[in-house]
């Protein structure tokens, strides 16, 4: 991408973004989010640093992304945040059971528990959300190799994959 740079007239050159590599989340327990990320979510712990009260996890092949959690204390102020990691068709449609095997509540688009995921159809994309233990948002997402369709919003995957009254459930039996 290139863009003008105004007070002189020349044209800049901007870094290509590729993927996102990292992000962080803050927690009031950092020893409940390290059993929550390593131990229910699979994530492999990277390092964990007591002087800054952070933990690194490798999401991933290792070196690929990264999510720190850092310790915030437990202040009255506490802002949730969203992630989204990418996992394939297969993990997104299992979600729901394993989810609920672990103990963890997997919630559709509007936070409501639910037994399958959703499909954001403007990309289109698998979807199903759940939460950690300090609140965030959190949801496993997977590319779908349909064309987009977002005059349909976001649909149930049950809804996503009729076809002639066959779903996607009949059609896995």
């Amino acid at each position: 991408m290139a863009r003008a740079n105004e007070s002189r007239g020349e044209l800049l050159s901007m870094i290509a973004a590729q993927d996102l590599f990292e992000t962080h989340l803050t927690t009031t327990d950092l020893a409940r989010s390290i059993q929550f990320y390593r131990d229910l979510i699979g994530l492999r712990l990277a390092h964990l640093t007591s002087t800054r009260e952070a933990a690194f996890f490798w999401i991933g092949p290792d070196t690929n992304a990264m999510l720190g959690v850092w310790s915030a204390g437990a202040g009255p102020q506490h802002m949730l945040m969203h992630i989204a990691f990418r996992a394939s068709l297969e993990d997104v449609l299992a979600a729901p059971r394993t989810l609920t095997a672990a103990g963890i509540a997997p919630l559709d688009f509007d936070g409501v528990v639910t037994d399958e995921p959703v499909v954001l159809a403007w990309m289109p994309a698998a979807s199903i959300f759940f939460r950690d233990p300090d609140g965030h948002l959190l949801e496993y997402l997977a590319m779908l190799q349909d064309a987009p369709r977002p005059e349909l919003g976001v649909v149930r995957w049950s809804e996503w994959t009729s076809t002639d009254g066959i779903t996607a459930r009949d059609r896995d039996r």
